[in-house]
């Protein structure tokens, strides 16, 4: 049973939903970063998702993009990521860790060598955010021969056809994009049709996890009460460390108090 399996299964029997968190790699250093990581894992989150730092992240509104760049400027790369994702991995064995990366990092390093990259280093699973699924073959394909799980996106107006394809070749969790656009902090509504997440799980669909602009603790139960499986915050966090980062004393207690405060949300009994 893999990383993701184990704690989706945990969380059914204690009848929690998942809490991810989402940060760049590296930022704003690579020392700040790592403890981060710990407070956000000691402080509840059931798995990573962790961003390459990419200079034209499209997918990202204004603060994950400002993070990527500060990450670049301090100059990480690629390989000090995987270097880092190292770290975490000796530390929490057990924890699903997943990354953001866009598509032409990975023709950079060539595709088959990126996922046995990414087995080397014990990553669990990738995430694509500008590789439209009709593209997915030949990345699906070496993701596969490495173990690596592919993370899928589902849109929030997919059609039935495109359903059923993400639903049958989704592994980890589905990514469920609450509206269009890019990530953080804007004030829209979430688009999220319920038939969407009803047809995803009538076609048995990996688990459900709702990101994009969630990032009041309204918006996770209002997530959680279409019957998604969790959900994954990164600009509201990331916000915090551009905000305290020359003051650490202060950011790590910050970000443990949003942790907790959302994971608790997953903790409560959602009624259907």
């Amino acid at each position: 049973m893999n990383r993701y399996e184990n704690i989706f299964k945990k969380l059914k029997l204690i009848k929690e939903r998942c809490f991810i968190p989402f940060i760049t790699i590296g930022y704003p250093s690579e020392k700040i970063f790592l403890k981060i990581i710990d407070t956000c894992v000691q402080s509840g989150a059931d798995a990573l998702e962790l961003g390459i730092p990419f200079s034209e992240p499209l997918s990202d509104g204004p603060i994950i993009q400002q993070s990527n760049l500060h990450a670049l400027c301090s100059g990480i790369t690629i390989l000090k990521c995987f270097n880092i994702i190292k770290q975490i991995r000796i530390k929490y064995f057990s924890l699903p860790i997943g990354i953001l990366i866009y598509t032409n990092m990975i023709l950079n390093q060539k595709i088959n060598y990126f996922y046995q990259l990414c087995q080397k280093y014990d990553i669990d699973s990738v995430l694509i955010p500008d590789l439209p699924i009709e593209e997915y073959t030949e990345f699906y394909k070496y993701a596969k021969k490495n173990n690596i799980f592919s993370i899928l996106i589902c849109p929030p107006n997919a059609n039935d056809s495109l359903l059923y394809n993400i639903a049958n070749k989704g592994q980890g969790y589905i990514y469920l994009v609450s509206r269009p656009g890019v990530t953080g902090l804007i004030n829209k509504k979430n688009y999220i049709n319920k038939n969407i997440i009803k047809k995803l799980k009538l076609y048995h669909s990996v688990p459900i996890i709702q990101g994009f602009g969630i990032y009041t603790v309204e918006q996770i139960i209002t997530s959680l009460s279409l019957g998604v499986h969790g959900v994954i915050c990164g600009s509201v966090i990331i916000q915090l460390i551009k905000k305290y980062y020359n003051q650490e004393h202060i950011l790590i207690p910050k970000i443990k108090n949003i942790i907790k405060k959302f994971k608790n949300i997953t903790k409560k009994k959602i009624i259907f």
